[in-house]
């Protein structure tokens, strides 16, 4: 009789954690993607401690989906444009502060620095230079 109520406790503590991927939001691997490479990874390395000039980490930070549908680049590849918000404290969000796109097939994350987009490593401390073509949505196929 324990089992069964312990399975019953089980089943309810799964069923009320959040889904990462729910049905009203249909990024949500987009999402995932970029809190993986981007957020998580950043976050732990400004979090590391020691003294820095730069600005202090965020309090919060938040990613936003800033299209209602995939577009494709000149390669025909599928990708998601995004936007990460962050904010210090009770602050107000400052809307923009990365933003980039991720693409489905490979995952790849890239964000706008200057004019181009590069890996999102560059985030990390890597050199990375910009990647030609990314991030940039085709133009419709003409129509006859």
């Amino acid at each position: 009789m324990k089992a069964i109520r312990w399975s019953y406790f089980g089943a309810f503590a799964l069923a009320s954690l959040p889904s990462f991927a729910s049905a009203d939001e249909p990024f949500g691997w987009a999402k995932n993607r970029v809190d993986e490479v981007i957020v998580k990874p950043v976050s732990a390395r400004e979090r590391g401690g020691g003294f820095s000039r730069g600005r202090p980490p965020p309090r919060q930070s938040r990613i936003r989906i800033t299209q209602a549908s995939e577009s494709r680049d000149a390669s025909n590849r599928a990708f998601v444009p995004f936007a990460i918000d962050v904010r210090w404290g009770s602050s107000e969000w400052n809307k923009d502060d990365v933003v980039g796109c991720v693409y489905r097939e490979s995952g790849k994350v890239f964000v706008k620095i200057g004019d181009g987009y590069r890996p999102a490593a560059i985030l990390l401390g890597k050199d990375l230079e910009p990647v030609a073509g990314v991030c940039v949505a085709a133009p419709p196929p003409a129509r006859s």
